[in-house]
């Protein structure tokens, strides 16, 4: 029988349901099961690819090409596991694949209503994304007093109706404040929490009490008094720095075998985490520390500063520093700020590796083409992320090239050489107003150049592919030689094929390369040869990077970093 844990958020968003989540589920691989995530989206937006950065933070892409709540990223890094698209389920797919069924007539003529019809599609799409595996966690998004919550709420008691209490449990996150001005835990905002999910029918089997400080004895006792369930199923989740830390602190007191009794199953295994302690370890005693400028735009949102638009790339980081034992401080710097000649960019030599990530649009461009150069003739290591490739093979055919005016498209339509541009193809395709066909999303082959250095970094992480990759539709393969690397895209621009001898001959090195059906070869990686480290990829290999299995690019861009460090002390 399918075994089902619901996370459910109360008092406000925004509290780590989806570290908890990704916790949990690592805790009970732990166990000896096999575990896989759901994430409940309740907006009405499809999927998470037109939401803004700055709203909602990073856009996770899977495999097969979802645009995805980047929760799922979480739940990969801890899991280690890659997860398809149809794990994020959102309001706007329940009533769009329902209107759809009704204009088919697939419901016979009978009245579409939101009972049955809403909840019926909720739990199917719940069962399919939960077929194989032991355990299935599902995160509703937002907080169980929103009214977008309810039909997921109703649906999922539904479930638990159908399938029997002891193969569903629920997990209340929710958050305990300390007012400044009397400096005491405060239970109240919990106590709301509760009371509004029990008008939905469903008592929490555990609670998680997020809080800055741990929670004591009487704030215990008070929460067990009032959700009516035994003192050791409330537990006790303080602000830890590293995430890496939230399985063991839920381990401290028993959390997976609490679960596996509230589920009715016992452990296949004991639990061994040495290898995750390690890497901890490295993290928290590093032998020594570098400095990553990173260059974004997505980086104000009114009066804050919203760094999980990169999340994924300051995640990528740290795995790589956990298996070097190097400690990774990042400095985030508004690319919209950097002027020519200015003190702002020279300020760019303090620091052992600069980044640019991927992004759309006008904004901050010029600024990241001048740091860019900035790193390439003073040396410092570099790692260019999707537009931070397009942005190099800019800046390269500029100022060394000699094609004055060089550009991407996206920015100027008009300009001489057009480095960077749409293919004909695509523009045919957003001609005929079918704008989603021309993004390049989800897992793409490339072929890599032997003799680079780009080869040698994942060959050295044994990510060489050599079988035809199968789970992977034709064009996703394209046409690959017997070894092949397989990364994530988001992204509609391409280098244009039309430049790549002309850069070629100036010395730009293209050390990977899609080719699709059609013969048509796309540019993924590009390297310097006397360069310490200068690497630029179109691709996205911080999804792919997991806590115990870093990307062999930021691999390769922490080890580089570090050598700079050491050139600096002498």
């Amino acid at each position: 029988m399918e075994k089902y844990i619901i996370v459910i958020g109360g008092v406000i968003s925004g509290v780590g349901k989806g570290v908890a989540t990704a916790s949990i589920g690592r805790i009970l691989q732990e166990y000896g099961y096999s575990v896989i995530g759901i994430k409940i989206d309740p907006y009405i937006n499809y999927d998470a690819g037109t939401l803004r950065p700055t709203e909602h933070g990073e856009v996770w892409v899977t495999d097969d090409g979802g645009e995805i709540d980047q929760d799922l990223g979480n739940y990969e890094r801890f899991l280690n596991i890659n997860i398809p698209k149809k794990n994020n389920i959102t309001t706007g797919q329940i009533y769009s694949r329902v209107i759809q069924n009704e204009r088919a007539g697939e419901y016979l003529g009978k009245t579409v209503q939101f009972i049955p019809h809403i909840p019926n599609e909720i739990k199917s799409r719940i069962r399919e994304s939960a077929k194989g595996y032991d355990i299935t966690l599902i995160e509703v998004g937002g907080t169980v007093g929103d009214y977008e919550n309810i039909p997921f709420l109703f649906a999922i008691k539904g479930m638990e109706r159908e399938i029997g209490k002891e193969n569903v449990i629920y997990v209340l996150i929710t958050y305990l404040p300390i007012p400044s001005h009397i400096e005491e835990m405060k239970t109240k905002p919990t106590q709301q929490a509760i009371k509004l999910l029990s008008q939905n029918g469903i008592i929490p089997d555990i609670i998680l009490c997020r809080g800055i400080q741990k929670l004591d004895e009487i704030r215990r006792k008070k929460i067990e008094t009032y959700a009516n369930i035994k003192r050791e199923y409330v537990i006790s989740a303080p602000d830890i720095k590293l995430l890496y830390e939230i399985p063991l602190n839920f381990e401290s007191e028993h959390l997976g075998e609490k679960i596996l009794e509230k589920l009715c199953l016992k452990p296949k295994k004991m639990p061994d985490w040495k290898m995750w302690m390690e890497k901890l370890d490295n993290i928290k005693s590093p032998d020594k520390r570098i400095k990553i400028g990173m260059i974004g735009k997505y980086l104000e949102n009114g009066d804050y500063s919203l760094k999980d638009v990169y999340i994924s790339i300051n995640e990528a980081l740290i795995h790589a520093g956990a298996r070097l034992k190097i400690g990774i401080d990042i400095e985030w710097i508004d690319s919209g700020k950097l002027k020519a000649q200015n003190s702002k960019l020279k300020t760019l030599e303090r620091y052992d590796g600069i980044i640019i990530p991927g992004g759309f649009g006008i904004k901050g461009i010029e600024g990241k083409i001048l740091a860019i150069k900035y790193a390439r003739e003073n040396k410092i290591p570099f790692l260019g992320l999707c537009l931070g490739m397009q942005l190099s093979v800019v800046e390269y055919a500029r100022n060394v090239a000699g094609l004055t005016g060089a550009y991407t498209t996206e920015i100027d339509k008009n300009t001489q050489f057009p480095v960077v541009d749409i293919l004909p193809s695509q523009k045919k395709i957003i001609e005929s107003s079918r704008y989603g066909g021309t993004m390049r999303l989800g897992a793409y082959a490339a072929n890599l150049k032997k003799d680079s250095l780009v080869y040698s970094l994942y060959e050295k992480q044994g990510r060489i592919e050599s079988d035809m990759a199968q789970d992977l539709s034709a064009d996703r393969i394209g046409k690959v030689s017997n070894q092949f690397v397989i990364e994530r895209h988001r992204h509609r621009f391409e280098v244009n094929p039309k430049f790549v001898n002309i850069l070629q001959d100036k010395g730009l090195v293209f050390s990977g390369w899609h080719i699709r059906s059609d013969g048509t070869k796309l540019m993924e990686f590009l390297e310097l040869k006397d360069h310490p480290f200068f690497v630029a990829t179109q691709s996205h290999p911080e999804f792919k990077s997991r806590f115990l299995h870093p990307a062999p690019l930021f691999l390769g861009f922490v080890e580089a970093c570090t050598k700079k460090l050491k050139v600096k002390s002498k």
